[in-house]
C-alpha cells in the first residue's frame, strides 16, 4: 500500500468513527423518542438506564472499528458485554427492556451500515474495483483507478 493510499485509508477510518458516533448520538435518541409510547414510562426507563449515552457512543465506536477492521465477532462481544452488564437492571425493571431493546438496535445497526460502508470505501481506495460479492451476479466490475 502507497502512503497516500496509507493516509486516505486513515481519512475513511476517521470520519467513519467520527459519523458513526456523532450522528449516532442524535439519531438513537431521535429513534427511541418516536418508539416509545408513554412519556411517564419513558422517564423512568431514563433514570434506570443510566450512563446509557456513554454506553452507546463506546458501543458505536466499537461496532464500526470492529467492522472496519475485519472482525465481525468484535460486533457479538459488543453485544454480550452490553447484555451482561445491563442484565441485573432489566431483571428488577421490565419497564426500561423495551427502551434498551430499541436503542440497541438502532445504535448497531447505524454502527454497522456506517462500517459496511467505510470498509467498501477503503476497499475502493486500495483495489480501485468494487468488490465481486456485493455486485449482482453477472455483472463485470468497473475500474474506478484515478
Amino acid at each position: 500500500m502507497s502512503g497516500a493510499e496509507l493516509v486516505w485509508v486513515a481519512v475513511v477510518w476517521v470520519v467513519a468513527l467520527a459519523v458513526s458516533v456523532g450522528v449516532g448520538a442524535w439519531l438513537v435518541p431521535w429513534v427511541l423518542r418516536h418508539a416509545e409510547s408513554e412519556p411517564p414510562v419513558g422517564a423512568e426507563a431514563v433514570t434506570v438506564l443510566r450512563g446509557g449515552t456513554w454506553i452507546g457512543l463506546l458501543e458505536r465506536l466499537s461496532v464500526t472499528g470492529s467492522i472496519l477492521a475485519g472482525f465481525p465477532a468484535g460486533v457479538a462481544i459488543v453485544v454480550a458485554v452490553k447484555g451482561l452488564g445491563r442484565f441485573a437492571e432489566l431483571r428488577d425493571h421490565p419497564v426500561a427492556s423495551e427502551r434498551f431493546v430499541v436503542g440497541t438496535l438502532a445504535s448497531l445497526v447505524w454502527a454497522t451500515a456506517i462500517g459496511l460502508v467505510a470498509r467498501l470505501v477503503v476497499h475502493l481506495v486500495v483495489t480501485g474495483e468494487v468488490p465481486l460479492d456485493v455486485l449482482p451476479s453477472g455483472e463485470v466490475p468497473v475500474d474506478l483507478t484515478l
